[in-house]
């Protein structure tokens, strides 16, 4: 990740074409060190690809991918928007409990009194 993440920074910055060099030095700069292995993989698999197009390729594989819970995969923030709303019905309802096993807990007689 690390090293896709200064590819990305130097691609932002202006370089049009970045070399495990280019990466090297500024992972280097912050005190990382790069992995010579996943950094020439890393420049291979880009060489010649637009960024642009490599993202929007990932993300359309992306949304094929599971990412848990029951709400359908087209309706994800209506379930996040459903899921909020039945945490906050089950956050009154354990205080209204809370209130009433207060109140009950004496029922009526205190220990001093």
């Amino acid at each position: 990740m690390k090293h896709i993440a200064a590819y990305l920074l130097l691609k932002i910055g202006g370089n049009e074409s970045p070399s495990a060099k280019d990466i090297k030095k500024l992972l280097d700069v912050v005190g990382i060190a790069a992995d010579d292995e996943r950094l020439d993989k890393l420049i291979s698999e880009l060489s010649g690809k637009s960024i642009d197009e490599v993202i929007s390729e990932g993300s359309s594989k992306l949304a094929s991918v599971p990412s848990g819970g029951g709400a359908a995969a087209g309706a994800p923030a209506a379930g996040g928007a459903a899921a909020s709303a039945g945490g906050a019905a089950e956050e009154k309802e354990e205080k209204k409990e809370e209130e009433k096993e207060e109140s009950d807990d004496d029922m009526g007689f205190g220990l001093f009194d």
